[in-house]
């Protein structure tokens, strides 16, 4: 078959094509002779109670520097004229991300969106961990300083982070005598009105915290990504290093603890975040780890997600 792809996501010159997924999924979608398309999230309208997007046709290439071209920008309609979008901008989930989920619906599921907006909407990747029992670490959320500090008393060392952030970025690691948590409330107080995620350190993260890529429910392979010398995150664009390893049983218990639910609610390309025995995040909004772990299994795995996105159409 040949679709008409859509891929919603940031500017093509701002991507690093050395890992970068959606550059992955593209190219796949290219060589399996799809038409592919490009716009970024300001020029996704809803005209009249009809979703329409100033687009690009979009030509990938793995030359560094000289990754892609676009054609001439024209007004699509997404729910008439493309037959696949890939909702691919990065976070922050804001907003603006949660309104782009609003008027993604309007075409979904007759133009197949991945992911499902309604559920990359509904299910907030620190939030929807919350959901599956006996899977995360000792865990608080809450705007209460009262209930911080009482949670702090009781596991000595903590993670304190922001709800809706990404990347590693606002993660702090707090030690039994660190002095700094009063001041650390207080400015995120100064920017922000969600609630703060407290967990309890784990230590194995200094071993690595795993990326676990699952398509359609079933996990595909991971990627442990190990923290520099001297940082608590392991994010790889703040110095993680992406290392081969296997699923471990604990691994493929998360994974058939969570895969269903993922699977019901239309989430197809899903990266989930184990430390040790915990599992911490599960990344739905513009999941990563496709080219690392192509590398790492000596497996296509774009084309893994590809083939599951025709068999659903």
């Amino acid at each position: 078959m040949t679709l008409k792809v859509a891929f919603q996501m940031d500017p093509m010159d701002s991507i690093d094509i050395t890992g970068d997924s959606s550059f992955s999924l593209a190219l796949e979608a290219q060589e399996r002779g799809h038409k592919i398309f490009h716009y970024e999230p300001k020029n996704l309208s809803l005209l009249q109670l009809k979703p329409v997007a100033k687009l690009r046709s979009l030509t990938v290439r793995n030359i560094t520097s000289n990754h892609f071209s676009l054609g001439q920008q024209k007004v699509a309609d997404l729910k008439t004229d493309i037959d696949v979008i890939l909702m691919r901008q990065d976070p922050p989930f804001d907003m603006s991300y949660i309104t782009a989920t609003h008027i993604l619906e309007h075409v979904h599921p007759h133009t197949l969106v991945i992911n499902d907006p309604a559920n990359v909407r509904n299910t907030p990747e620190k939030l929807f961990v919350t959901h599956f029992e006996d899977v995360m670490p000792p865990t608080l959320i809450t705007s209460d300083e009262e209930e911080i500090f009482s949670f702090r008393k009781e596991f000595k060392d903590i993670i304190v982070k922001p709800l809706f952030g990404n990347g590693g970025a606002g993660v702090f690691h707090i030690k039994p005598d660190d002095e700094n948590l009063s001041s650390l409330i207080e400015l995120h107080k100064t920017f922000y009105r969600e609630p703060l995620m407290i967990q309890e350190y784990v230590p194995a993260v200094r071993q690595g915290d795993k990326r676990i890529i699952l398509i359609d429910g079933a996990p595909v392979g991971a990627v442990n990504r190990v923290p520099a010398q001297g940082e608590a995150r392991s994010n790889m664009h703040v110095g993680g290093k992406p290392m081969k390893c296997e699923l471990t049983s604990r691994d493929r218990e998360i994974c058939e603890i969570i895969g269903p639910s993922l699977k019901e609610k239309g989430l197809l390309f899903v990266g989930i975040d184990v430390i040790g025995n915990y599992l911490t995040e599960i990344n739905v909004t513009s999941p990563t780890g496709v080219q690392e772990l192509s590398r790492f299994e000596d497996t296509n795995i774009a084309s893994l997600i590809w083939d599951a996105i025709e068999k659903k159409l």
